[in-house]
């Protein structure tokens, strides 16, 4: 594949599902999800294997939003010739910027979930937070949040037994808003450009 694209672990599954499906000339790269928990480690990781990419690849793009790293990936990006995909988290990706801070603004104690989170729920959320070892620190971690928002990309009935789950372990009420991939997989083709086409473009410097 002429083009290589590192993936936030988190939104690499649609990710993958997209560019297969359009039959885009582009391999997905995933780093782990679980950075996102330490947003601090994602600028460099990227910075490493978009380096060891470009070695065998003409073009290279990052499937990350900011993700918490306060511009430390947007130094990267620059640093590489690389661009990345717009918005301060994934869940824009879904929602959309608009509609995400909407949210929030009627009730800032909005605790976001999307497929991804849904599925991973005990691993990400439960074990990373010793929440099964203790689960007193529940109030501790979750008391000023009010509701749990499921950005469902895809609502199967078993996603949302999942998510209910996930909102019970919370303490939370569950709201479920339905987005699909279509900001994603738009954003995906602004990103990819003509590289999605498989004509040229700007390769890592």
């Amino acid at each position: 594949m002429p083009v290589a694209l590192v993936a936030c672990g988190a939104i690499a599954q649609p990710v993958a599902e997209i560019v297969e499906r359009r039959g885009w000339p582009v391999a997905v790269h995933p780093l782990p999800p679980l950075l996102h928990n330490q947003p601090h480690l994602i600028a460099d990781e990227v910075r490493d294997l978009a380096r060891a990419l470009a070695l065998c690849h003409e073009t290279v793009a990052v499937a990350y939003a900011d993700c918490g790293t306060y511009g430390a990936l947007d130094a990267v990006c620059a640093e590489l010739g690389l661009r990345r995909l717009p918005g301060l988290h994934c869940y824009d990706l879904f929602a959309g910027e608009s509609r995400l801070a909407s949210f929030l603004d009627d009730e800032p104690g909005t605790y976001l979930l999307t497929d991804f989170l849904v599925r991973s729920f005990e691993r990400t959320v439960v074990r990373e937070l010793g929440l099964d070892r203790h689960p007193e620190l529940r109030e501790d971690y979750f008391r000023h949040y009010t509701r749990a928002v499921w950005l469902a990309q895809d609502p199967t009935p078993e996603l949302r037994a999942l998510a209910d789950g996930a909102a019970a372990t919370l303490g939370l009420p569950l709201t479920v808003v339905e987005t699909g991939h279509r900001r994603l997989e738009a954003a995906l083709e602004a990103l990819l450009g003509g590289s999605a086409a498989g004509t040229d473009s700007a390769p890592l410097r």
